[in-house]
């Protein structure tokens, strides 16, 4: 619609109606109340100041042009184009355009909505990506749900994606495992999970004693490798045992790629690589036996250390060697979905991004906190992961679609109260049996009028008048727009909030306009060709958000 409009201005532009001017961004948006048509835009007051017109003289120009606009069979593609003071334009469509949509979900089935959008543009998606030092919490979950959707959408759209998860196994974190398995007084971590790594580790020492002694030898903060390696098998089985199974078996996730800060970045010599390139670069300077770099010349608030004196390299170096790492792998778009506790860290990744030359900017998603909560009242339910409920835990009370459909919910920068009460309900007041049970519905009447031998591949779509109809059939209709949207802006959360009222257009069709009606077949056939598009359009929306479509319930 966007660029209908703008071709009609360039019209009167030519023609001399309109004065010259560089068009800015036009916005045409779904009117909350569908009274006001399919599509409405205030571009006409936008441009009033820019044409030395009244809104009502500019709008009345561009209604003249798009009106009469046909569609390539010369059929009208508006039923009218509407001119409301002080200078709105509403659009509505033909029912010809409303058939012929229906058809297009028909021919194209699953590929409705697919796009060449992205094109060419490789895309590395990281996401989750949470210390292996602990089973994952429910924000690991909510930016988990959420990436694994986007990536979706993406490849809808055209884009080559990878899904990574950025495996932090070396570090201070490492230390903090490894004295919490140990049990000294620099234990950080607790739980079930730590005493099951505990004793796994403990039996494969031949004597108590040397386990004893090992703990004493964690207390004294002269000597730590011992600890370190402690951590780091703890670190092995935490990934393979409460973070791979989970994100995997339970979380239904799969990521083309496991990046090993340890093994890939470190030994692979990102780091000293991407140290070289920034002194290369004279990015660098040293202060007070420390190495720096000079991120405040990339937009950051103050420089940050590489190096410290002791010649130790912070994690921040290691930031710098796996954003060389990803840039080696030619993606044009970096996406990073991280949690709020790591707000604080976009300006100095950005930074060293550019100064690696990363052409363009990564883009950021921040997961706020999630807390769960039943009768209005905060619930803690996990004993395996101490004191947060761990995603393994969440799934097995509520189900994996349940889970998934209530993070998607929601835009991650927003707070999120997960209603535990309401997820385990097993009812249309739930959401997602509420979508679900629509698609079973959906399913049943096409079983029904197979059952009874009616056919309705050529069923007449000029027919579907009623008002119902139309609106269950402009819904399916913006399902493109949808998927184009998402991709663009990364607004995941508008996939289950359109699934729930495409879901509020087919109960309402349904209630009103009976199907399968033995004296009126022509109408019957077309009512089902409808209800087949329906079916594939909402099959497809629950798929990109990865959640099961039954056929019955």
């Amino acid at each position: 619609m966007e660029q209908k409009i703008r071709e009609a201005i360039d019209v009167l532009q030519r023609a001399g109606k309109l004065s010259a001017f560089v068009l800015p961004e036009i916005r045409v948006e779904r009117p909350k109340d569908e009274q006001f048509g399919e599509y409405t835009s205030n571009v006409a007051l936008m441009l009033s100041k820019l044409a030395g017109k009244s809104p009502m003289e500019i709008a009345g120009a561009i209604e003249s042009q798009i009106s009469n606009l046909e569609s390539g069979e010369g059929e009208k593609v508006f039923e009218k184009v509407e001119v409301v003071n002080p200078g709105h334009l509403n659009f509505y469509l033909s029912q010809k355009t409303l058939a012929d949509g229906v058809v297009e979900i028909l021919k194209k089935g699953n590929n409705f909505g697919t796009s060449d959008l992205g094109k060419g543009v490789k895309v590395n998606n990281e996401f989750i990506s949470a210390n292996p030092t602990g089973p994952l919490h429910l924000g690991n979950a909510r930016g988990g749900f959420y990436g694994d959707v986007l990536s979706n959408v993406l490849r809808k759209s055209g884009y080559e994606v990878t899904n990574e998860y950025y495996v932090n196994d070396a570090g201070e974190q490492l230390l903090k495992l490894g004295h919490s398995v140990l049990g000294t007084s620099k234990a950080v971590y607790s739980g079930e999970y730590v005493e099951e790594i505990r004793e796994e580790i403990q039996s494969t020492y031949p004597q108590e004693e040397s386990w004893k002694e090992l703990q004493k030898i964690a207390e004294l903060d002269s000597e730590q490798t011992q600890v370190y390696e402690v951590g780091r098998e703890a670190a092995k089985i935490v990934l393979e045992r409460y973070i791979k199974p989970i994100v995997e078996k339970r979380m239904h996730i799969s990521f083309d790629q496991w990046v090993s800060e340890k093994e890939d970045v470190i030994v692979g010599q990102y780091v000293d690589k991407a140290l070289a390139l920034l002194k290369e670069k004279d990015l660098t300077f040293y202060s007070e036996g420390a190495l720096w770099l000079r991120t405040t010349d990339f937009g950051d608030d103050k420089a940050r250390v590489l190096e410290k004196s002791d010649k130790t390299r912070t994690y921040f170096a290691s930031d710098c060697g796996y954003l060389l790492y990803k840039k080696e792998r030619d993606f044009t778009d970096l996406i990073e979905t991280w949690g709020a506790d790591h707000h604080g860290y976009i300006g100095r990744f950005k930074a060293a991004a550019k100064a690696l030359g990363i052409e363009k900017e990564p883009r950021f998603i921040i997961v706020q906190l999630v807390k769960l909560v039943k009768d209005g009242v905060e619930v803690r339910m996990s004993k395996r992961a101490g004191n947060v409920v761990s995603v393994d835990e969440l799934i097995e009370t509520v189900g994996h679609d349940v889970a998934r459909f209530f993070f998607l919910m929601y835009a991650p920068e927003t707070h999120m109260n997960f209603d535990l009460g309401l997820a385990e309900e097993r009812s249309q007041k739930n959401p997602v049996y509420y979508v679900q049970y629509a698609h079973a519905r959906l399913c049943s009447i096409l079983r029904k009028a197979e059952e009874e031998g009616i056919v309705f591949s050529q069923a007449d779509l000029s027919l579907l008048t009623h008002t119902k109809e139309r609106e269950l059939i402009r819904e399916l209709l913006f399902f493109p727009e949808l998927i184009e949207t998402v991709a663009q802006d990364y607004s995941v959360h508008k996939l289950p909030q359109y699934a729930m009222k495409l879901a509020d257009k087919l109960h309402s069709f349904y209630d009103a306009c009976r199907v399968i009606d033995a004296e009126r077949g022509d109408l019957t056939q077309a009512r089902l060709r409808l209800i087949q598009a329906t079916r594939i359009v909402l099959a497809e929306t629950l798929s990109l958000m990865g959640i099961s479509a039954p056929e019955k319930m």
